[in-house]
């Protein structure tokens, strides 16, 4: 293949997506690799140590591998088919490999140390990126020798093979699974969803009256909230808490998967000299030490449990007096509560959900950050990996483009299910010139059908802000040296900050009033909808905090103590978390940590209480905003200075403590949560 033909060496601006396909994989991968190996060893043969004889090549040289590496990867989560999939995971060992020697690479490491001890010709993001990769190296195994070297490295490049499988599982078990139905069994469901089972059922050649539900997000969550029959959403929660395990289809298993990851990690942390895995997962975080997670974790689960105990009483007696639900199970309690909801306030999700078609949310989001850190969002055109991709810029205030962003949002077969958001590209300042980031936002929510736009959930609207506030911190960086612009080498904990910041503006007047218009009758939210959906905002929020809890003392417990990760294993560790932080009690067949995805296939290792602790540090943050305004473009400016343009150049308490002029407390995140006083018994 000519090398000038393939999509992912192209540098010299965007991404082409459109021209991106399995082949172009291998060729641009082993070049890049090859590349990225003669600049080693061509700075091996240097004396000289200075940053632009190591460090600038060595970086020149990885990012581009990395860029084309992350288009490959990226594609393989938005619109993975077979071919696809077999080029990325063929590459990814040579990928692994490369980074693996880099990180082990003795030379390298010295000569990074000599330039960070003799540090007074950088600057302070130098020192600063200096610092983090020498942690890096140390963390990658660099001073370890013989034996204990190379089957680090080795584990490197299977931990980073069954990372992938496991995701791999999931997706596919999330795809395999269908239930066909008949329209008379839908009864509840909202007739958007009803329209695209229907759909789905034609497509498969079913006979009319039939519909096909599936996992996907936009059918399984208001089918468990709407359905009006037990036995469908028994159905339904069966098929989506055994994805991937043992109790659903055998081909997905992640049992062994599991137990392999967890050894590999166990065996990772004992070469490198610590006790577990989650001690090593710490290094980079805010937290200190497991014990001061674990007594954060219970802490949090103390305050709450009060709260969940009144909320679980209420929904009990709410399903027995007026559903008829005399045991309330854990296929219940979606559409138990959802009802609940509607009878204390008066309004439905379906409700709430005409009055934001997607071109009015999009627009209502995009004057928040405007008038927050005085930038322009325009949209252009560019080349995607789908039709549904749209492509913005952002825009200063001098109309100078300083970043540009992707937004995915629609859910669909062979992409991958959740939310995220990431970097396709991340700011640089080289030779006086600023190359501009470029992000990906990628949701999960229900596509348009007949003929109007999408409509999202108020809980959708959130998801959409979270995501976004990540991509914030990606565009609105202003870092110019590569590794901490944007949330490279960001504290984990701290890195949920900007993303649940901007969780709060869901909940102001002054913004929704902006972003809504019902679909049909074109009228704004009324304000009285939404002071019962404001008197809503915290409806089981002491639940909802103990399932948080429970996730995050399962994984912090599992990667801290000595729990054997098999079947048996992983299920007493959840049985004892339950027992101690949960109020519900799943049915046997639940299988959460085969498809906790994660943790045992993204980087919440050890680090799934980072949602909680940034959650802290966010409530806090925008208390400030509360206090001054919260669209005020003068606060605005400093939590744009102070925290999303710092990246990885000064450490997250830091950041916080230069805005907010104190470290953060826990009273504000208790205070938004509605659980400041013991509730009424």
């Amino acid at each position: 293949m000519n090398d000038s033909n393939n999509p992912l060496l192209d540098f010299s601006g965007l991404p082409r997506f459109a021209e991106v396909r399995a082949e172009h994989v291998a060729p641009a991968i082993d070049r890049l690799i090859a590349e990225a190996r003669a600049v080693v060893a061509a700075i091996h043969q240097r004396e000289a140590v200075s940053w632009d004889a190591v460090v600038a090549p060595l970086q020149d040289a990885t990012e581009r591998l990395s860029r084309a590496w992350g288009i490959v990867g990226h594609l393989n989560a938005v619109i993975s088919h077979p071919e696809l999939r077999d080029a990325h995971n063929a590459a990814l060992p040579k990928v692994t490999q490369l980074f693996t020697e880099l990180g082990l690479d003795r030379a390298l490491f010295e000569r990074y140390r000599s330039l960070a001890e003799d540090g007074a010709a950088l600057d302070a993001e130098q020192r600063a990126l200096l610092s983090h990769e020498l942690t890096d190296f140390r963390l990658s195994g660099v001073e370890l020798e013989g034996a204990a070297r190379e089957r680090f490295a080795a584990l490197q490049e299977e931990l980073a093979e069954e990372q992938t499988k496991f995701e791999d599982n999931v997706l596919d078990a999330t795809n395999a699974w269908t239930h066909d139905v008949a329209l008379g069994e839908l009864a509840g469901v909202p007739a958007d969803v009803i329209a695209t089972a229907k759909a789905k059922a034609a497509a498969a050649g079913l006979p009319e009256g039939m519909a096909r539900l599936t996992l996907q997000a936009p059918c399984y969550v208001p089918v468990m909230q709407y359905a009006q029959s037990a036995a469908l959403r028994e159905t339904m929660y069966r098929g989506y808490t055994t994805r991937a395990s043992d109790e659903g289809d055998a081909r997905f298993d992640n049992g062994g998967r599991i137990a392999r990851i967890m050894a590999l990690r166990a065996e990772e942390a004992a070469l490198l000299g610590y006790a577990n895995y989650a001690e090593v997962s710490l290094v980079r975080k805010m937290a200190k030490s497991t014990a001061q997670v674990l007594d954060f974790i219970r802490d949090i689960a103390r305050r709450a449990r009060p709260f969940a105990e009144r909320d679980l009483a209420e929904l009990r007696a709410f399903a027995a007096t007026e559903l008829g639900i005399d045991t309330l199970r854990s296929p219940d309690v979606a559409y138990a509560s959802e009802k609940l909801r509607e009878r204390r306030y008066a309004f439905s999700d379906e409700e709430v959900r005409q009055y934001f078609p997607e071109p009015r949310v999009l627009a209502g989001l995009f004057r928040v950050v405007e008038q927050l850190y005085s930038v322009r969002i325009v949209e252009e055109k560019a080349s995607t990996w789908h039709a549904d991709v749209r492509f913005f810029v952002v825009l200063d205030g001098a109309g100078q483009r300083i970043g540009e962003f992707y937004m995915d949002l629609y859910a669909r077969e062979n992409k991958r299910g959740g939310a995220w958001a990431d970097s396709a590209r991340d700011r640089r300042v080289r030779h006086g010139r600023a190359q501009t980031p470029v992000a990906y936002l990628t949701c999960n929510f229900p596509a348009p059908v007949g003929g109007k736009p999408a409509l999202f959930s108020h809980d959708d609207v959130i998801t959409l802000f979270h995501e976004f506030g990540h991509g914030l911190h990606l565009l609105l960086t202003e870092v110019g040296t590569l590794g901490i612009s944007g949330f490279g080498h960001v504290e984990w904990d701290a890195v949920e900050l900007p993303s649940q910041f901007m969780e709060n503006y869901c909940w102001e007047w002054e913004v929704l009033s902006h972003m809504t218009q019902h679909v049909d009758s074109g009228e704004a939210l009324p304000r009285a909808l939404f002071d019962r959906m404001l008197a809503a905002k915290n409806f089981q929020a002491g639940l909802g905090t103990l399932r948080q809890m429970e996730f995050a003392l399962f994984d912090m417990r599992l990667h801290a103590e000595a729990h054997t990760a098999e079947r048996a294993g992983l299920l007493a560790l959840l049985a004892e978390v339950r027992a101690e932080v949960s109020l519900l009690d799943p049915p046997a067949y639940n299988r959460m940590p085969w498809s906790f995805a994660h943790v045992f296939g993204g980087g919440y290792a050890a680090g799934y209480y980072s949602y909680k602790w940034a959650e802290v540090l966010s409530a806090d943050a925008y208390a400030r905003f509360e206090e001054e305004g919260v669209l005020s473009p003068v606060v605005g400016a400093a939590f744009r200075r102070e925290v999303l343009g710092r990246g990885g150049s000064r450490d997250a308490m830091s950041n916080f403590v230069a805005f907010r002029g104190r470290e953060p407390t826990v009273d504000a995140l208790l205070r938004h949560n509605g659980m400041v006083s013991p509730p009424a018994r």
